[in-house]
């Protein structure tokens, strides 16, 4: 049989049109420095408005200052409770060395998750036209949740950037693993390419280049070279999703491990080999401290399960996890327990809405032959949603950060898709439509962030007011804090946190008995809880009341009253 040569004459003015039209084809056309002026001008945004509207005036949070004080010299060390790792840490360690300014530590979050943004939609570009991944990175970052999280020290939202890195990597190395001279050939990925959704540059080149010719060498070089950045960085961003949650990153890994294993061109043992040792590679440092300071990674897994309220699966969890997420959605930061009304629905609309999108994007990938672009990142946001969704009876809106930005792809697929589909005389109305649709979509992910931010700049302030109060009252720094809301008000006034139950429990009632003895100690109640009997009979300080906090006072010790006596 004749090999088949390039067409010509009237087949190729029949095929070069379906080339314009196929959104890969479209892609490879861009300009590669031009393509990435997208996302960076995408990154650009999303940092500037973080700098403009979400760091001004905002404090600390609770589960921030426990990072913060890990590297800080500001306040001791709080208690590192077991499900915690200390990933984000290390981005907050070079500027808290220098400075206690939350405004410049805020700053710089912000710069670095902007960054962020970028080289998490970078592996993309070869994946999707450059319009597309910036469009998934634009509504990812619009958010509320995202933009309030970008300048705080929490790892959420660095497990959503590697998460959306590690599934852009893995596509691009498994797909350079198709082309490598020793890879599946072309026939057999073509007959997978229906499922998998590959594309093969051996059967493209064939179509493309004259009879007898193949690929230049060098260029096999380069893309061999191409392959080996692409498994470092699936390595890399799954060992950061390790650093910052290791439990994130087995859901991760999950999916990815699955995919390889199923896909028969994807079958590669370097992908395998790059996923276990990204995850083992981040994962080491909380595997470590848990045989140095827990008794065991199994001793460790099982408090945090119990830190967690215990993981398993159960219709009760899950009913109980989607109707706190959604009410979570309205601006709180975390839901535990969610017994609160549902006053804003119009804030959920997107999350009821991202289902329905989702299908669209993956029928919109398939029509599109973007089926692995689309079907990959959605089996990845239902692993990592897993836990959040089904496994825990509590809520808060950054656990399902991962989720949002890989659904971002589908999504942006389908937006793209509807836009390109319409015909000349309905292309406006279309336009028109999805412009609204987006433009209140925003207004309500903005009015979110306005409360939200608002929220936490009224808690720091009350935060200043309380240390305020407690060093007027003797209890400087060195000291120690006990009681309700103990862990955030003990960093801002300097003081260590102590418990002797519950999931910061650290040291007996004994031991604080004698920390009193030996240091100003403030014992904290609220409402009508009341302090241990060894603090009943000490003299009551009034403090400002935080949001749902009422009647907060501080019982003092002897010890603090003796230093409030004594000059500054």
């Amino acid at each position: 049989m004749q090999a088949a040569g390039p067409p010509s004459g009237p087949a190729v003015a029949q095929a070069r049109p379906a080339r314009r039209t196929d959104p890969r084809t479209r892609a490879a056309a861009l300009p590669a420095g031009g393509s990435v002026l997208w996302p960076a001008a995408v990154a650009a945004a999303f940092t500037a408005c973080q700098l403009l509207l979400v760091v001004p005036g905002t404090g600390l949070g609770w589960d921030e200052t426990v990072y913060v004080s890990q590297v800080s010299p500001q306040a001791p060390a709080a208690f590192f409770s077991a499900p915690r790792a200390r990933g984000v840490t290390f981005l907050a360690a070079p500027v808290t060395a220098l400075t206690d300014s939350v405004t410049v530590l805020r700053t710089w979050l912000a710069l670095l998750s902007g960054a962020g943004l970028l080289l998490a939609l970078l592996p993309w570009r070869r994946l999707l036209p450059a319009p597309v991944t910036a469009l998934a990175g634009a509504l990812f970052a619009s958010l509320w949740i995202t933009l309030f999280y970008g300048p705080q020290v929490m790892p959420n939202l660095w497990v959503a950037l590697g998460s959306l890195a590690a599934v852009g990597c893995f596509l691009n190395a498994v797909r350079a693993a198709e082309r490598t001279p020793g890879g599946t050939g072309a026939a057999e990925t073509a007959g997978t390419a229906g499922t998998a959704g590959t594309v093969d540059s051996a059967a493209v080149a064939g179509r493309l280049l004259p009879p007898g010719r193949d690929l230049p060498p060098g260029r096999d070089r380069r893309r061999g070279r191409s392959r080996r950045a692409d498994l470092a960085g699936l390595g890399a961003a799954v060992a950061v999703v390790a650093l910052m949650r290791p439990s994130d990153a087995v859901w991760l890994v999950l999916p990815l491990a699955a995919a390889a294993l199923a896909v028969r061109p994807w079958r590669r043992a370097a992908v395998l080999l790059v996923l276990v040792g990204g995850l083992l590679l981040g994962g080491a440092e909380w595997a470590v401290e848990a045989q140095l300071r827990y008794g065991g990674l199994f001793t460790r897994l099982e408090r945090a399960s119990e830190i967690q309220g215990g993981i398993g699966l159960t219709a009760d969890l899950a009913r109980t996890a989607f109707d706190d997420q959604v009410r979570a959605l309205e601006g709180r930061a975390l839901c535990r327990p969610c017994d609160v009304p549902w006053r804003y629905p119009t804030t959920a609309l997107w999350w009821f809405a991202l289902p329905l999108l989702t299908v669209g994007g993956l029928v919109a990938g398939a029509r599109t032959g973007l089926r692995a672009e689309t079907r990959l990142p959605v089996l990845a946001a239902g692993s990592l949603a897993v836990p959040y969704l089904l496994l825990i009876d509590y809520a808060a809106p950054r656990f399902l950060l991962p989720s949002y930005a890989l659904l971002a792809v589908p999504v942006a697929v389908l937006v793209t898709a509807a836009a390109t589909a319409a015909g000349p005389r309905l292309r406006p109305v279309v336009a028109a439509v999805t412009a609204l649709v987006l433009a209140g979509h925003l207004a309500v992910q903005f009015a979110v962030l306005d409360r939200a931010v608002e929220r936490n700049r009224a808690t720091r302030q009350t935060n200043e007011r309380i240390a305020a109060a407690l060093h007027d009252r003797g209890v400087r720094p060195p000291c120690t804090l006990t009681g309700q809301h103990a862990v955030p008000l003990a960093f801002h006034t300097g003081c260590a946190s102590r418990q002797d139950g519950g999931h910061d429990g650290s040291i007996t009632d004994a031991g604080l008995r004698a920390l009193a003895r030996a240091e100003p100690l403030a014992v904290l109640v609220s409402g009508d809880h009341s302090p241990p009997d060894w603090a009943r009979d000490w003299p009551v300080q009034p403090l400002p009341d935080l949001p749902g906090v009422p009647d907060l006072r501080a019982h003092l010790s002897p010890t603090a009253v003796e230093a409030a006596s004594r000059p500054r």
